[in-house]
């Protein structure tokens, strides 16, 4: 059974499509995201949630970690380019790993955590 490749996103469309996800941004073929955490314990924590969600979705992004900070960079290899994966685990990274309380029973946590890093 022959295999349809999947669609890519040309620059435009690519700069459209990251409008809704703030901090994201594309170079060099990649969409790209820096978060910045409050020290290694919670980059550990960071780089564990945005695995779970890769291998849940089995789209694998590449990461680079240091001490309280970690870039995530997106691209589907097989399809040569970006596409509608790379912008759906994009989201899902971002509604995780940015999630907090906003009322209820639970306070959330008091340190920095984890937050938006620089942008391009």
């Amino acid at each position: 059974m022959p295999t349809t490749k999947e669609r890519t996103y040309n620059e435009s469309e690519i700069a459209q499509r990251l409008e809704s996800l703030p901090g994201w941004y594309y170079e060099d073929g990649w969409i790209r995201r820096q978060y910045k955490t409050d020290g290694w314990p919670t980059t550990l924590m960071l780089v564990n949630a945005i695995g779970f969600l890769a291998e849940a979705a089995y789209h694998h992004p590449d990461l680079t970690v240091t001490w309280a900070k970690v870039w995530v960079k997106l691209q589907t290899h097989s399809a040569g380019g970006i596409t509608d994966k790379d912008f759906e685990l994009a989201r899902a990274i971002e509604n995780a790993v940015l999630w907090r309380p906003t009322g209820g029973a639970l306070e959330g946590t008091p340190n920095k955590f984890v937050r938006g890093g620089d942008t391009k």
